[in-house]
């Protein structure tokens, strides 16, 4: 059961990494005004829902505890980012603002996660 939790771990690894260095690599471009939603921070998004819904039920599953109250905050971050990078992937260009609160909140999920015990 570790060698699955592991492997689910590191697939939401993956999934942050793709919606953050989506956002990253459109931050210039955020300031000429420019930047849109690329699909991997759309795939990311979505892999780190998938995945992360299965880590908790692996985990409960193995006899772990799970912070049910972390987990809400985390999940509900995650369908408001999931939301606007949806909602506003096909727009040729994303407002700042929007944009913005995209990698602010993807930042706030990761500090979430690890700093929250």
């Amino acid at each position: 059961m570790d060698v699955l939790i592991n492997v689910f771990v590191a697939l939401h690894i993956i999934g942050i990494a793709a919606l953050l260095g989506g956002f990253l690599t459109q931050m210039k471009a955020m300031g000429a005004g420019t930047a849109r939603f690329v699909p991997a921070m759309l795939h990311g998004a979505l892999t780190m829902l998938v995945t992360g819904v299965a880590l908790v039920g692996l985990n409960q599953a193995d006899g772990h505890s799970v912070n049910n109250i972390k987990i809400g905050v985390k999940l509900a971050v995650l369908v408001v980012i999931l939301a606007l990078v949806y909602i506003k992937r096909d727009e040729e260009k994303a407002e700042k603002g929007v944009f913005a609160a995209v990698g602010g909140l993807t930042v706030a999920n990761i500090f979430i996660a690890m700093l929250w015990t």
